[in-house]
């Protein structure tokens, strides 16, 4: 049985900024005790002392998820302080803008090592405890491009769809054991979080998020709520469900809609100077932030995406009815 989340011990890696730091913070309101895990050790500690405040326990770990030894640490650490773990979050995450062909191979590999082997090292960590507590959840934060890419997205693209992959294995292996652990993929849409400030961009420009831009907030939700009430997979941000039923209806015609015009390429390029900074390959000087710089996005869509977005979903989908792959 899951436990209430009052009484659960939860580890959540990339919790210094964006969706992990959200998450982060709304299991601080729920009492239970949580292991922060980042490279950026400035961000975390903020994180802790804002869960403290809240009332709940709070544990700084400062990890590279892309480093085997040091999410093996992880959860060792997470055990000795707390003799248990009930629910683990893989959200780390790192990004490039690049076309394929200007991303180079250790670009590609750094971006797979950190999204990717990141969150098999977190399953692999987590897995042997939660098997002897015959109890558990593991949620791994995929992408709406787990299910379909974009543009300038290659190597993000291939470590979501990998990820949408691996736990689907896994869950059916883990359902298989009867091992009592549930296997959650999260999938959001564009969110507006400071990951655009933090990707390494070949665009000339800082990229932007596409499409219906949601907040990071909503992510956690669902994250928090699929730790005590078992889910499979769950779409955040209607926007990105929708794509992903165009995707599955016609690949190619989704191809040819995505792209028409150029419009999903400039979508992307937003119209602040690159400063070069980028968490690739290491840390920024900034110390965390959960929302982005989209604010005005997310709010416009909250007032068109009702009406103007499904109606030209709605119109691509009838499109798509007659035309099949």
């Amino acid at each position: 049985m899951t436990p209430h989340l009052r009484d659960q011990v939860v580890v959540i890696t990339g919790a210094s900024s964006g969706i992990g730091r959200a998450t982060a913070l709304r299991f601080g309101k729920t009492g239970a005790k949580i292991v922060l895990a980042a490279r950026n050790v400035v961000g975390l500690q903020e994180v802790a002392d804002e869960i403290r405040l809240l009332g709940s326990d709070a544990l700084v770990v400062p990890t590279d998820v892309a480093e085997w030894a040091q999410v093996e640490h992880l959860a060792h650490s997470a055990m000795a302080a707390f003799g248990r773990i009930d629910t683990w979050v893989n959200d780390a995450g790192v990004g490039v803008y690049a076309t394929a062909e200007e991303t180079s191979v250790e670009e590609t590999h750094q971006v797979m090592q950190t999204n990717f082997m990141g969150m098999v090292h977190g399953v692999k960590a987590a897995l042997p405890y939660m098997e002897k507590q015959h109890s558990g959840t593991i949620i791994n934060v995929g992408s709406v491009e787990s299910q379909m890419a974009l543009p300038f997205n290659s190597a993000y693209a291939a470590s979501k769809h990998a990820i949408k992959g691996y736990t689907e294995a896994l869950r059916m292996e883990l359902d298989n054991a009867q091992s009592g652990i549930n296997v959650t993929l999260i999938m959001p849409a564009a969110m507006n979080t400071p990951f655009f400030n933090h990707a390494l961009s070949k665009l000339g420009v800082l990229p932007r998020p596409a499409g219906p831009v949601y907040q990071p907030e909503s992510v956690a939700e669902a994250i928090v709520y699929a730790a005590e009430h078992p889910q499979r997979d769950v779409y955040v941000g209607g926007g990105g469900k929708l794509f992903g039923m165009m995707e599955r209806i016609s690949p190619a015609l989704t191809d040819k809609v995505m792209t028409a015009g150029g419009t999903m390429f400039r979508a992307q390029e937003s119209e602040r100077p690159d400063n070069g900074e980028t968490t690739l390959f290491g840390t920024i000087p900034e110390t965390g932030r959960v929302s982005g710089d989209f604010d005005h996005l997310v709010q416009a869509n909250t007032r068109v995406s009702r009406t103007l977005f499904p109606a030209v979903v709605v119109g691509a989908l009838v499109g798509l009815f007659f035309v099949r792959r």
